[in-house]
């Protein structure tokens, strides 16, 4: 179990920081990270992180993809992980 929330903990900050990395692209007209990338992160796990880069940097937030598809993404990973507990008590 530690080394699952090791990574839960590394994904997530990873996953802020490149909704911060690509702000500060998007900023300077420079070469962005693919949204499918940013999606990707929050689905392996970064889905907090992904959702606090968003607010915190005020980045997607006014694409519905992001603002719907993000806490969807965190709702079915708390739906998996409440369903594996279950079936393992």
């Amino acid at each position: 179990m530690k080394p699952f929330i090791i990574y839960l903990i590394f994904i997530n900050i990873l996953t802020f920081f490149i909704y911060g990395l690509d702000k500060h692209k998007a900023r300077k007209s420079k070469w962005r990270i693919p949204e499918k990338q940013l999606f990707f992160l929050a689905f392996i796990g970064g889905s907090i992180g992904a959702e606090a880069g968003m607010l915190c940097f005020r980045h997607k937030t006014k694409h519905p993809r992001f603002m719907i598809g993000i806490p969807a993404i965190f709702l079915l990973q708390l739906c998996l992980l409440f369903g594996i507990a279950y079936a393992v008590n």
